[in-house]
């Protein structure tokens, strides 16, 4: 055991306006056993100490760490464009824990029994559900994507009921914060201006130290987050990934992913891919995430208007001439991440018909978004009827014309190595791993976690790439798992 391996608790957010938060310890449990436990993340986070029996009082909610003053907080969001007072309806924050390298992350509990906020809900999460967000988390993070973490995966013995009788377990979050889009929202409606002021700074000196002392603090954090949003969906896009509800309340103020509810990856290419059962209308599909990332940050604007000047008129101004820079970097940002995935080093404005007639020929030919970027990257020939098109083909002798230059050749591979994973959670083998887990059988899950762990090792044998059973996508829904 080293030395600096310690709870190191801290808890800044109960020192804000007490309208943020309650003071609630999570629900004790009769039975628990953990599932997993991150032992590498638990290391980093300095408390690799922990022996498992310390490990299932703690992350069970039966047991509070030294130091601990556990919270629930308060927040709203707009849910499918419709303003909604929330909060943490089923989870507890523990605290902040401070690292061995000075860094502070939220520990939180998920599926901790009922807070204020939980109205007609019993705070409890499906076992499901968590071991959901444990792998896909977990999977972002090593496709090197800004994300929330599982520290562990708790059951708790006891059943929960929703549709059917579930298994319930307890995830035990990190983040950077939990602070939201929709924490802005629950005070700029619910707290004086001056609460609202003394939060901002909170949230500016926690993530963006950089800007307090700038002229104006608030519209540098307007500029920040949005930078930050921006990165954040290319890298989703980057990838494949569908978040499925990108509600106010979901979106970190930090830059991190964060809600795995009815998330997915996309598999076969097609703009309009929307997987979650709620999204009736494709508000959040996988093309349209950043039209909804802008949409959210103006929300975000508007909770700082009052601070951002004391005439209301300049501050619309200012927070909009912000705002319509959006579409103009995201889109410089989404292309460099493109160029990036085709190995292009040095790109010149014509590389844009380059990306643009790939995507077309994708959509026409359906063909597997991981897979077409893997074989390019490999040199390979996908069993895709993309592969076999003249116009593919076609374009494939353009493209190499602009990155097969024996100077840079090594380069371009090394580059789309980086960009392109092998691997990702296909959802039928996420399912297939859920399925069997919560009935005891972790051994495909653990299969999956290994898999997911290493996505872009191009080093070993790749003669197959990965398929998805016909059709499976056709119909395939997820769900909040609340």
């Amino acid at each position: 055991m080293k030395n600096n391996q310690t709870w190191n608790f801290q808890n800044s957010y109960i020192k804000l306006p007490t309208e943020l938060y309650f003071k609630q310890f999570p629900a004790s449990v009769k039975n628990p056993k953990i599932i997993y436990f991150n032992s590498s993340l638990a290391t980093e986070l300095g408390i690799g100490f922990l022996s498992e029996e310390e490990a299932v009082e703690y992350f069970s909610g039966n047991k509070i760490p030294e130091g601990a003053a556990p919270i629930t907080q308060a927040y709203a969001g707009h849910q499918f464009g419709h303003f909604t007072m929330l909060g943490d309806g089923r989870a507890i924050l523990l605290g902040e824990q401070i690292t061995p390298k000075n860094v502070r992350y939220d520990i939180q509990l998920k599926g901790s029994g009922r807070t204020p906020y939980s109205r007609q809900g019993d705070g409890n999460a499906t076992l499901s559900s968590i071991l959901r967000e444990y792998i896909i988390s977990e999977s972002m993070y090593h496709l090197g994507i800004p994300t929330t973490r599982s520290l562990a995966v708790t059951q708790t013995g006891e059943k929960v009921y929703r549709e059917q009788v579930n298994n319930g377990g307890v995830l035990t979050r990190i983040a950077s914060s939990h602070i939201r889009v929709g924490t802005f929202e629950y005070v700029k409606h619910f707290c004086s201006k001056e609460n609202l002021e003394v939060f901002t700074k909170y949230v500016i000196d926690r993530h963006y130290p950089e800007i307090s002392d700038a002229d104006n603090p608030a519209l540098e954090l307007l500029e920040l987050v949005m930078l930050k949003q921006i990165d954040l969906i290319v890298n989703w896009m980057r990838v494949g990934f569908i978040h499925g509800v990108m509600n106010t309340d979901n979106m970190s103020i930090a830059g991190e992913t964060i809600d795995y509810g009815p998330c997915a990856f996309m598999n076969i290419y097609n703009p309009k891919t929307v997987f979650s059962s709620i999204d009736k209308n494709g508000r959040y599909s996988f093309g349209n995430q950043s039209v909804i990332a802008q949409w959210n940050l103006t929300v975000f604007a508007n909770t700082l208007i009052p601070i951002i000047s004391d005439n209301k008129e300049r501050a619309i101004h200012l927070a909009e001439e912000k705002l319509n820079e959006f579409s103009l970097i995201f889109s410089m940002n989404w292309y460099q991440m493109m160029y990036k995935k085709l190995g292009i080093i040095k790109p010149i404005e014509e590389d844009k018909i380059l990306v643009d007639t790939l995507l077309q020929l994708m959509d026409k030919h359906q063909a597997d978004y991981t897979n077409t970027f893997a074989a390019l990257t490999l040199n390979k020939v996908s069993n895709d009827t993309l592969f076999i098109s003249n116009e593919f083909n076609q374009w494939r002798k353009q493209w190499k014309n602009r990155t097969n230059h024996s100077d840079n050749r090594i380069k371009v591979f090394k580059l789309m190595q980086t960009q392109n994973p092998l691997v990702i959670p296909r959802n039928h083998l996420v399912e297939l791993a859920l399925e069997n887990a919560i009935q005891g059988n972790v051994s495909q899950f653990n299969e999956l976690l290994n898999l997911i762990s290493k996505p872009n090792d191009y080093k070993s044998n790749h003669d197959k790439f990965q398929t998805i059973p016909e059709g499976f996508d056709d119909c395939y829904k997820t769900f909040c798992g609340t």
